[in-house]
């Protein structure tokens, strides 16, 4: 760990609904309504280019790792839920790269635009550690919404899953609009 006044369990306690208190900020919601507005309106117009100050980088950084936390979400769409754990434990030599996630976690910790309180540098490779432990109770939790057959399909291959809701976000959806109409061929 880089920060020696941060103790791995004051990070991130390893519960498969939440993380600890401390540094848990990095992955929990703090800014203000008018904040998140400004911000998004910024990104939703086309037209004009633009200014990004460091203090809106530094919450572009801590934006997305707010999506991590939509990963104990049981309503998250498990395509969203991929997509963020691809993110989370993309290959190493990646971790450099501006928005990376370890990238995220280092702004976000260490910058004093931060909007969280400062907590210095946090160990990437615990709050992976945490998600990993975590995952497969909020998978758990999200595929008690689907069929059985889409339950058994990410139990057995899960990069399968994956794939085919990268193509095609709907692509469950679709599978259930199609066996409604035609039923079940293989039941």
């Amino acid at each position: 760990m880089l920060n020696p006044a941060t103790s791995p369990s004051s990070v991130f306690t390893a519960t498969a609904g939440r993380p600890a208190p401390s540094c848990a900020a990095l992955l929990q919601s703090s800014s203000s309504a008018s904040d998140r507005d400004a911000f998004g309106a910024a990104l939703d117009d086309d037209t004009t280019p633009v200014d990004w100050s460091e203090e809106d980088v530094v919450f572009l950084h801590w934006r997305l790792l707010q999506e991590v936390r939509h990963l104990a979400d049981p309503e998250t769409p498990l395509e969203e839920k991929f997509d963020t754990l691809r993110w989370v434990f993309t290959e190493r030599e990646k971790d450099g790269a501006p928005f990376s996630f370890v990238n995220c976690l280092r702004v976000v910790g260490c910058s004093p635009l931060s909007p969280i309180a400062f907590c210095g540098l946090v160990d990437a490779h615990e709050i992976r550690d945490h998600i990993r432990h975590s995952v497969k109770a909020w998978f758990g939790e999200t595929l008690k919404r689907y069929p059985d057959w889409v339950r058994e399909a990410v139990a057995s291959n899960p990069a399968w899953v994956e794939a085919r809701l990268a193509k095609n976000p709907q692509w469950i959806n679709e599978q259930l609009k199609q066996m409604a109409a035609h039923g079940d061929l293989f039941a």
